[in-house]
């Protein structure tokens, strides 16, 4: 089965909300017949959607990347090709000045990815941020890597070394497609373009050689022949580096350290505010302890100022039920006074 109505179905399958994924391959395996093949090619392509994997969540916020910001993709692609000839060209400087954007553009890129899967109703984990960071740095650091992020078929997270060419063994869901892609994009080695494919290159085939030729060479080297000895004497010895070779990797040595210095002070900066946010978290809860210790108190007083006042009130009420009664008595006496007076002595 050909990967073109593979593509066709996968892409828009991978661009979906990670919840929704499974659903829809279901349905759109079931929904092959709209193609219009031959039974037997809908039953192969059936078969190849079911079996589409499910990726990872690191994988699928990059894919969201590339179905909805695809731009900030080809701008890292773009500036792993620029660090790349700055390397080549020993520019230090560009090197420096490079690493600065690129950790600018990552730090942009994963935001954007933030955004994008809270949009499409998924947040993600301090930790699948730290995955989508390596696997778009991988981007920057590998063409293969760079075509992968951008197929937006993406399965898994990809990570680079910096040395080796990055691993993208089981990485895309169409791989085929991918590999033509990588291709067609005229970048990498023989080495990368093989890797992407599943396959390495011919024994003995040099850097950038075609198979064809290389294979010629190594039937003309086939069998014993006087050669032999010679070829193994070479394969044993040990090849100094050439002076281009040791000033790329002392450059790349100068941009590495200049990366690690600024990282360092990334860190220390962030250690500096955690001590400050510590400081800050240990001052509120101290207040909050000393607040809730006066609330305590105050809540004592309260209730022992109540009950003061309903005894002031009881006794209050006291006081004047015998004012009243004093009152009474001292009319009365007043009354039995002006009685007395007016009567006269017998």
């Amino acid at each position: 089965m050909g990967t073109r109505e593979l593509e066709g179905i996968a892409g828009p399958l991978y661009a979906l909300p990670y919840g929704e994924f499974v659903a829809a391959r279901t349905a759109a395996a079931k929904d092959v017949s709209a193609i219009g093949l031959t039974s037997a090619e809908q039953r192969a392509l059936a078969a190849e959607v079911r079996a589409l994997p499910k990726p990872s969540v690191a994988a699928w916020a990059v894919n969201m990347l590339a179905a909805h910001s695809p731009e900030i993709l080809r701008e890292l692609a773009g500036l792993g090709t620029s660090m790349q000839a700055a390397q080549d060209a020993l520019d230090a400087a560009a090197l420096r000045r490079l690493a600065q954007e690129r950790r600018q553009l990552l730090a942009g890129a994963v935001k954007t990815a933030h955004a994008l899967a809270a949009q499409q109703g998924r947040a993600i984990s301090a930790s699948v941020a730290t995955e989508v960071e390596q696997t778009l740095r991988a981007a920057t650091a590998d063409p293969g890597a760079a075509a992968a992020v951008q197929s937006g078929c993406l399965l898994r997270a990809l990570s680079a070394d910096g040395v080796d060419v990055v691993d993208l063994a089981g990485a895309v869901a169409v791989p085929g497609s991918h590999a033509a892609a990588v291709t067609a994009t005229g970048t990498g080695s023989a080495r990368e373009t093989a890797t992407v494919r599943g396959t390495e290159p011919a024994a003995g085939a040099r850097a950038g050689e075609p198979a064809a030729r290389a294979a010629d060479r190594g039937k003309a080297a086939g069998g014993k022949s006087t050669e032999q000895p010679r070829l193994r004497a070479v394969g044993q010895a040990r090849v100094a580096p050439t002076p281009s070779a040791v000033e790329r990797a002392r450059a790349g040595l100068e941009g590495a350290e200049e990366a690690a210095a600024e990282a360092d002070e990334e860190a220390r900066r962030a250690a500096a505010e955690l001590a400050a946010a510590t400081a800050e978290s240990t001052r509120l809860a101290d207040e909050a302890r000393e607040l809730r210790r006066r609330l305590d108190v105050a809540e004592t007083e309260l209730k022992g100022a109540r009950k003061r006042h309903e005894l002031a009130a009881a006794l209050a009420q006291q006081t004047a039920r015998a004012a009243d009664r004093q009152r009474r008595k001292e009319v009365l006496a007043r009354e039995r006074v002006l009685r007395l007076g007016n009567t006269p002595e017998g």
